[in-house]
This record gives structure tokens, sequence and C-alpha cells, in this order.
């Protein structure tokens, strides 16, 4: 889905933003409208009336890998129409930079997952680089490990609700999960300084930014990379009682946390730290101790279970989300059978599947026993629909409660209607509240 900004009024060219994919792909977005803008460039609405457009593209699974194609050839069409450059980056742009250039020559510009602060160079002209597109190719600046992570001094133009922020706090990732291809594209993981977030979230409160969600390929691993032994490191801990003390903001969301990672003191900043939403996204993937093991999660079942038991007992009116693969080669009908009572034990609060995707380039990809894919499929509607009961029967259990709800304005729904989310609902994913 394209993500549209309202024309401006400066002098230079007129570019076209699309943002596909996740939230840490949106904050990139940000960054690079705001370097656009600080160029003095103008961003317009549509594709009709831009002079570039730069597409930000996603390659998590075969649906993003696939949607962010569309978007390129879709996009490409403007150029018979006006537009003169085209500029694709993010994850797909990283990972198949090379296939891009040859296989649409419609491509100006190529750039990388930590290689998008050089978008305002990308935009000039009469670059020493613009040699290769003029013998017909891309020009492409793809890091061979991405590297690149942006301080609060970077010029952003956020886009979205003006009263909700997303904060990535670290870039890149250090688990080797086997099926999953985000160390490629995304590089090792490299933390922010505590000083230099906070820095981010006392303008972002300025600004009127009420909530922040705190984003990272692995949340609770931050700070790990930032010192040689645990006590002279920074801690997700200490980010959360630092940004405790920021004045306007008052919910502060975590999300991308990893099971295993979680130590009795973030538990305890959690469960005390009134800004911190009793909100927790913690993706679990599986709990049968084989999957768990053809995964590379670095953890069994007991990790997960005695987790789930403490968050629950130690954070009064918790909400705990998490997201599970189905289908991932090895898994048996018997696994299957120990994910879905897992599931219905544990009663989540939300909880998603995904069908298992063969990411090319992964250890999972060269795995014996491939599940069929439509096993895969129907193991997901059976997942979910544990799920959809279980949910149903938590939002039963809310009627008649009073909850503080983040007003976000008149409903599309109705123009009667206003609606907005409590802390359970995170932006995008958990749905709204309607309020007459």
């Amino acid at each position: 889905m394209a993500t549209r900004r309202p024309a401006t009024v400066s002098e230079g060219q007129r570019i076209y933003f699309v943002s596909l994919g996740c939230p840490k792909n949106q904050v990139d977005t940000e960054l690079m409208l705001g370097q656009v803008q600080a160029a003095g460039h103008s961003l317009v609405d549509a594709p009709e009336g831009a002079d570039v457009i730069v597409i930000n593209t996603c390659a998590f699974i075969d649906a993003a890998k696939e949607e962010s194609v569309d978007t390129i050839l879709e996009m490409a069409q403007h150029k018979q129409s006006g537009a003169q450059k085209l500029i694709v980056t993010g994850c797909l742009a990283q990972r198949y930079a090379d296939e891009l250039a040859n296989d649409i020559p419609e491509i100006d510009h190529i750039l990388g997952s930590s290689d998008f602060p050089s978008i305002a160079q990308a935009l000039g002209k009469g670059t020493t680089v613009q040699a290769r597109k003029r013998k017909g190719l891309p020009v492409i600046q793809v890091a061979e490990t991405p590297s690149y992570i942006y301080d609060h001094d970077a010029p952003r133009v956020r886009i979205g609700a003006r009263h909700s922020a997303y904060v990535k706090v670290a870039e890149g990732c250090d688990r080797p999960c086997s099926f999953c291809i985000i160390p490629k594209l995304r590089g090792p993981q490299r933390s922010r300084a505590i000083p230099d977030i906070v820095a981010e979230v006392e303008a972002l409160g300025r600004e009127g930014v009420v909530e922040v969600n705190l984003i990272a390929q692995d949340l609770t691993r931050y700070g790990w990379d930032s010192g040689s032994s645990p006590e002279s490191r920074a801690t997700l801990a200490q980010l959360l009682r630092a940004l405790g003390k920021v004045g306007g903001v008052e919910w502060i969301r975590l999300h991308y946390t990893f099971p295993s990672a979680f130590d009795d003191e973030l538990i305890d900043v959690i469960a005390s730290e009134p800004k911190v939403v009793k909100y927790i996204d913690v993706p679990l993937q599986h709990i049968s101790d084989a999957m768990l093991k053809r995964m590379r999660r670095g953890h069994g079942s007991r990790v997960t279970r005695e987790l789930v038991q403490k968050l629950r007992s130690r954070i009064d009116n918790l909400v705990l989300r998490t997201t599970f693969i189905v289908g991932h080669p090895g898994e048996t009908a018997a696994e299957f059978d120990e994910l879905c009572g897992f599931v219905s034990e544990s009663k989540f609060d939300r909880a998603g599947a995904f069908t298992f995707s063969v990411e090319p380039g992964t250890v999972s990809a060269i795995l014996p026993n491939r599940v069929d894919a439509e096993v895969s499929a129907e193991r997901q509607q059976t997942l979910m629909e544990i799920q959809r009961q279980i949910s149903r029967a938590h939002h039963e259990a809310m009627v008649g409660r009073e909850l503080d709800v983040l007003v976000e304005g008149v409903s599309s729904e109705h123009e009667y209607l206003m609606e907005g989310r409590w802390y359970g609902q995170a932006p995008g994913i958990d749905g709204v509240t309607y309020l007459s």
C-alpha cells in the first residue's frame, strides 16, 4: 500500500514516494522524505505529477516480494507520461539489485537498505555514477554489509497519525533463525545510544506525539552490541526508565521482542513504569522442541512456557500478542497438534499465523521434508480459528470495563462514530475501538 504525502511548495524536483512493508521500513521512508525536503525538493501526493518516483520495497516473504515487484512495474509506467526517474530502495533492492537492474530497465537508481541516506544525491543530475546510466544501466548503490543507523538529528517527515510515532532503537539482527533472511538484508545489530533516543522522543513529545512505538529487529536485545560485557552495555530496561521521564509522551509500546531475552529487570520495569503500556509483542513461532531446534531459535519450549507464565503473573492486565509459523519443513501433524494445544491453553490476547515462505539463502530453504502448501494453508486456518474463539472470549470479557482510549478521529465506518485505540490495540494490527 502506498503511503502518500501532500504536496509542498519548494524549489527542485517533484517527488512521489511509495512505502511498502513494516514499520521499520516506514521509518526509513520518513527519513528519506526529510532528506528530500531538506534538499529543496517538493513532495507530491500522486505519481502523475511527479518528476521522480521512489519506491521503498519489502522482501520479507514471497507475498511482500510480489507486491514490491508489482508496484515497481506499476510505477514504471509513469515514465511514459512525465516521470523522469524511478528509484528503488529497501530490502528488495538490497537482496535483488542485479536482478532488478537486468529485468526492469525503467529503473534508474537502486539503493540498498542501508544506502537510502544517498537519496538526495540520487536525485541529482550529472553525478559521476550517472555514467553507468548513460550506458542504459541502473545506478546501483548497495553495501555488501548494511551499517547505517540514524540519529535524532536526521531530518524526518513523519507519515500517518500525528499523535503516534515509531522510533527505531536498533537496526539489524544477530539471531541465526533458520527461516529468516533479515540479517542478510539489514546487517548485524547496531544499537543507538540512550541519550540519542531520548532526544528524539523528547522532540516527538514537543510535536504532540503521545504514543511512541519502539521497534527493532530484536527489541529485547537492544544494547547488547554496545559493550564488551553485560555490565558495560546499555539495556532496554535502562532505556525504558529514561523514556519514562520524557514529557508529553504517555504511551510507550514494545514491538518485536524475543522470548529468551527477557530478564527480571526488564519485566520489573515493564510492570512498574506507568508510561510503558502493558502490551508485549513477542513472536514465538512454535512450541515444539523439535521445531524450535529446526528453526534455530536458541531455546526450547520450557523457556517459552515459563516466559508466558512469568509475564502474566508479574505484569497486571497484560495484553500479549504473538505470531507463529506453520508448515515449516519437518513440521509433523503431531507437532502442529502440540502448537494448537499450546495456543488453546495459553489464550493469547492476539495471535497471528503465517505459512512458511521459502527464502533462498536461508537454512530452512534447504531442509528436507517440505510440508505441502495445501496442508500448510489448512494448518493456518485451523490455528487461526482456535485464536478467533479465544479473541472473541477476551472481547466479551471486556464488556463493562472502563478504559482510556486514544481517540484518533472520525471513523471511516460512519460519520457519527469516532474511533480510537485502547492500550491493547497497537496501531495498524489490532483493530480499533468505536465510540458513539
